[in-house]
């Protein structure tokens, strides 16, 4: 008499998954960076007694070439407020700093009506600079 045999189910085991998932999820974040503008070239100007900038929701750097970026994206003056106020949404006085990043070599004629778009979106000026080397 012949006995039949039993059929053995391939299954992935899934109990490894979520370790897996989770694992990959802390590694995503750890990587991920709010704003990158590292690809952005400027060169800051320099001032004594320099405070540590507050957190900010946005930034905006005019490069060497005086190009206007928000976040790392390029854009323009005229459309800089409306973008603005987008990203600081509702934010109290306060809390709605935004980060400003000038090449030294940028002529007033170009970043002035960048700060005058941030200011009419309601954003507080965080200007950055190196600060002076004493010799």
């Amino acid at each position: 008499m012949r006995l039949p045999r039993k059929q053995l189910e391939a299954s992935i085991p899934s109990a490894a998954m979520g370790d897996i998932a989770f694992l990959l999820l802390i590694f995503f974040v750890i990587l991920a960076r709010a704003q990158d503008d590292s690809h952005l070239r400027w060169d800051p100007a320099q001032a004594e007694e320099l405070q540590q900038a507050p957190r900010a929701i946005a930034s905006v750097v005019i490069d060497k070439d005086a190009k206007i970026f928000l976040n790392g994206r390029e854009t323009d003056a005229a459309a800089l407020p409306d973008q603005l106020s987008g990203l600081l949404g509702d934010n109290p006085a306060g809390r709605r700093a935004v980060l400003f990043k000038i090449d030294k070599a940028t002529p007033a004629e170009r970043f002035e009506p960048a700060i005058e778009a941030v200011s009419a979106a309601g954003g507080e000026v965080v200007h950055i600079l190196d600060p002076e080397e004493s010799g």
